[in-house]
């Protein structure tokens, strides 16, 4: 039936994704992991009419958790370096102040961004008042880890 071969793809589609971000781990290619994984999100909801799972498996939201702290956590370390530096150029008043500020700024929305990005994700894709209290925890978790960032 269609149904049975919609399902059949989306099952090769999402594991080869599964797979994929495993690679991107190992690479430590974390944007590409972040972009696997969406994909995983986006539709493992969607096959509850075809009769796959409701939701990620704990590997899977370990997966998509993984790659977003990673990419999270290098803006963070970025900032942390930038504001350091600011720090540094605002005492000797070389000039220069202006440039780390763009630059910092950029840096910043890169940041905010991508935290908009899994926030989404989560409230359109994840978060559902259906599943058990575990995966439910578990992404309110990264929802807590964007929204109040460390």
């Amino acid at each position: 039936s269609p149904a049975t071969s919609d399902a059949m793809c989306d099952e090769i589609g999402h594991e080869k994704n599964v797979y994929m971000a495993k690679l991107a781990e190992q690479a430590e290619r974390y944007e590409e992991m972040v972009e696997y994984m969406k994909k995983v999100a986006k539709t493992v909801g969607q096959k509850e009419n075809t009769g796959g799972p409701p939701d990620l498996t704990l590997e899977e939201r370990n997966l998509l958790s993984v790659a977003y702290k990673n990419v999270v956590g290098a803006r963070r370390a970025s900032l942390r370096i930038i504001t350091s530096i600011e720090q540094r150029e605002l005492t000797k008043e070389t000039g220069n102040h202006p440039q780390i500020a763009g630059y910092k700024m950029k840096v910043e929305e890169e940041l905010k961004n991508i935290c908009a990005d899994i926030l989404e994700l989560l409230k359109d894709h994840l978060i559902k008042p259906e599943l058990t209290s575990e995966p439910n925890v578990f992404y309110c978790k990264m929802q807590a880890d964007c929204v109040c960032p460390a």
